[in-house]
Parts: structure tokens; C-alpha cells; sequence
């Protein structure tokens, strides 16, 4: 792996692990043991190393943004839900420390918001293409407030966890929990013939 490949990696799972404002270049220089003139020769500071992993991040999420082409029932929009999850998952610190991002690095506000401008259209064209195909049942109004509570889960939850005391956090944590509650949103809207996978897959979440 070349060494700004390793850096990338390295910095993401510091971030991920300790948080943002916890860990500096110097840190990372140190765990991946090289100079942090080394380091500083590819990225000159930790503000262009988090726009790179943002960039990533925004990469990774955009074969997500057409998945409504292919779905044709709840196995589809689960099984993309939980792709596009996993994905936020390894790049969770950057929705996690997402104050302190915005606050030291006002640059990279632009991006965020068409990362999640992009999440938003992506998950309304899912839902909308599965009331179309009657597998969902929802007014407008009501598959907006869907939208807008889906994306919310998936981009918020990491930092909602950190507040929730403990016994309110119940068996679940993570991307686990968000997937849970994303399909139990869906639940009251979905249509008889598709209730029943629904909650099959909600309980392997729950577990």
C-alpha cells in the first residue's frame, strides 16, 4: 500500500476510535512510524487529510444514489440500506464530530451538505419508487417526513448514541440500531404482503 493510502487508512481509524478533535498529525505520524515531515509532504495539514477522507466517504456513497433503479421490493431497499450503512459506518467520525468539523474546517461545510443534500434525493427515490410499485403506502407529506427521519437516523445516530444513557440504549448500538429503527419506521406503511419479511429482517437487527 503506498504510504498516502496508509496514511488515509491510518488517520480514518484514529478518528473513528478516538475522535477527531483527539488526534493530531503528529499522532498519526507516530502510529504508522514515520517522520511527520513524511506525512506532511502528502497532506500539509489535517484539515486537507479530512477533506480527502470526506472525499472518499462521498465516493464511496454515490453507486447508492441511483439504487433506486433496481428496487423492486423490501429485500432491495434493505439490502441497499445496509450497503450505504456499512459504508457510513467506516467513515463515521466525520458525521459523528461533525461540530467540531464545520467549527475548524468552514470549507468543508459545502461538501457535507451535498453529501447529505444527495442522501436525501437517493432515499426519496427509493421510497418513491416502491409507493409507486404499492409496496408502501404514504401520502406526501408523510413519505417527506420518512425521507427526512431516514437520513436523519443514518447520518446523526452515531452522535445521539454517545448522549443516550446507558439502559436507554437497549441490545443494539451502531449501525445495527440504526438499521433497526430505519426498518421500523418503515413498518406501518409497508403493505400486507411485505410486512412479514420486513419484520424478519427488523428481528436479526434486534438480536
Amino acid at each position: 500500500m503506498r504510504t498516502r493510502d496508509r496514511i488515509l487508512e491510518t488517520a480514518r481509524n484514529l478518528f473513528n476510535d478516538e475522535g477527531l478533535a483527539q488526534v493530531s498529525t503528529n499522532r498519526i505520524a507516530t502510529e504508522l512510524d514515520i517522520s511527520p515531515g513524511n506525512l506532511h509532504y502528502h497532506f500539509k495539514k489535517k484539515e486537507v487529510l479530512v477533506a480527502w477522507l470526506l472525499r472518499r466517504l462521498t465516493e464511496s456513497l454515490r453507486p447508492f444514489a441511483d439504487s433506486h433503479e433496481s428496487v423492486e421490493a423490501i429485500e432491495d431497499l434493505w439490502m441497499t440500506m445496509h450497503l450505504a450503512l456499512e459504508v457510513i459506518d467506516q467513515y463515521r467520525f466525520i458525521l459523528r464530530d461533525v461540530d467540531f468539523l464545520v467549527r475548524e474546517y468552514p470549507a468543508l461545510v459545502v461538501p457535507l451538505r451535498e453529501l447529505v443534500g444527495r442522501r436525501i434525493a437517493a432515499m426519496r427515490a427509493v421510497l418513491e419508487k416502491l409507493r409507486g410499485l404499492q409496496v408502501i403506502d404514504a401520502t406526501d407529506e408523510q413519505l417527506t417526513a420518512l425521507v427526512l427521519q431516514a437520513v436523519l437516523a443514518n447520518t446523526a445516530w452515531h452522535s445521539f448514541e454517545n448522549l443516550l444513557p446507558v439502559g436507554a440504549r437497549g441490545s443494539v448500538s451502531g449501525t445495527r440500531a440504526v438499521a433497526y429503527h430505519l426498518l421500523l419506521m418503515l413498518s406501518p406503511y409497508v403493505n400486507e404482503a411485505s410486512r412479514p419479511y420486513l419484520d424478519y429482517l427488523r428481528g436479526r437487527y434486534a438480536t
